[in-house]
């Protein structure tokens, strides 16, 4: 098969979809792997190492015209739709629930889409669970830096001083991301809670943490408590393929501290935040009614290195799984990779985005 690795066109967006070694897997089982020119350059692989490699640094349009399989870090953004053909396989981070433009992008041009976010595997969402791991553990630190009054926030010490109280973290999901954030809000010396709808997460939490992170039903009368005296509130929830549940609105923000921090690491499909928007690691931060929201949407590139090599680990093997077999192969293999498949012979398949969009 031949395998296309375009370089990603998202604003300050630095990952690549597949590292040298990972392209050494392909090429050595027979297939043809083409690198759009500078693609790896801002996770530090150069195109010499890619060549070294056995596969090949090509234009855009050469690759876009010869790849069977598009495999991308990030969904295709508008100024990519015309270089897609017909037929073509797309393995990338999808995020249809809220963009309905893609969606159909993709059903009139019978791409074949698979997304990683929505891939479920023995109740585990494998090649979500990298990227997830290090925004969680990315959201406590930019949220310190958010508290600082420079930008806005509180001014509380996270770790807080001597005879001084640390800064409280809220965290809003105990799935990977909530729970690789209370990690790294705990180890901060902040003062941690963390709120789940299921009780087996905030249980593992609590043994591993020995009963120092404070855990609690993730309903609103618990949200409505725990976040009036919160310095950072992390969303960290998912339904995989949908849209997450709207746990802050806008008018909860008139009980927060003044200068309190939002990180919603949710963002990518819309937000757990009424007041969520994108934005990006250029200018990362906005401010509604005195609260401080960091919502990027691609947390992960900002450390694409560590970033690109977890995601390659992840991925690698099925995009060779795709790559031997074919799609309809491969699902036959590994039943698993259904769930990832999101859109398909011009229709939504995935039942969550498709009820997703139904109540849109």
């Amino acid at each position: 098969m031949v395998i296309g690795i375009p370089k990603e066109v998202k604003k300050e967006e630095h990952r690549v979809a597949l590292t040298p070694a990972g392209a050494v897997e392909l090429v050595q089982a027979g297939h043809t792997v083409l690198v759009e020119n500078g693609a790896g350059a801002g996770s530090g692989f150069s195109d010499d190492l890619y060549r070294q490699t056995g596969a090949q640094t090509v234009g855009r349009g050469d690759l876009f015209q010869r790849a069977e399989m598009i495999v991308k870090v990030k969904e295709p953004l508008v100024e990519e739709f015309d270089f897609f053909r017909s037929g073509q396989t797309l393995f990338t981070y999808l995020h249809l629930a809220p963009n309905r433009r893609l969606t159909e992008f993709l059903m009139e041009r019978k791409i074949v889409a698979l997304a990683y976010e929505t891939l479920e595997k023995g109740g585990a969402l494998p090649l979500l669970a990298p990227m997830s791991e290090v925004a969680g553990r990315m959201a406590p630190m930019l949220g310190a830096w958010c508290l600082q009054k420079v930008n806005g926030g509180t001014g509380v010490l996270p770790c807080g001083a001597v005879g001084v109280r640390p800064a409280k973290a809220l965290i809003l999901g105990a799935g990977t991301v909530g729970y690789n954030a209370a990690r790294v809000a705990l180890g901060m010396g902040m003062e941690t809670v963390v709120l789940n709808r299921g009780i087996d997460r905030l249980q593992r939490i609590d043994e591993l943490t020995g009963g120092r992170v404070r855990t609690g039903a993730l309903v609103q009368e618990n949200i409505k408590t725990e976040i009036a005296d919160a310095d950072l509130v992390v969303g960290a929830v998912l339904v995989p393929g949908g849209r997450p549940p709207l746990l802050i609105p806008r008018a909860l923000l008139g009980a927060m501290k003044p200068g309190a921090v939002i990180v919603d690491v949710a963002v990518d499909q819309g937000g757990c935040a009424e007041t969520t928007r994108p934005t990006f690691h250029d200018d990362p931060i906005y401010c509604v009614d005195g609260i401080i929201h960091y919502t990027v949407a691609n947390m992960p590139g900002a450390y694409p290195r560590t970033s690109t090599v977890a995601l390659t680990n992840a991925t690698l093997p099925y995009v060779i799984l795709l790559a031997q077999k074919g799609v309809d192969g491969a699902l036959a293999q590994d039943p698993a990779l259904a769930t990832a498949v999101n859109v398909r012979d011009g229709k939504v398949v995935h039942p969550g985005l498709a009820s997703s969009l139904a109540s849109a």
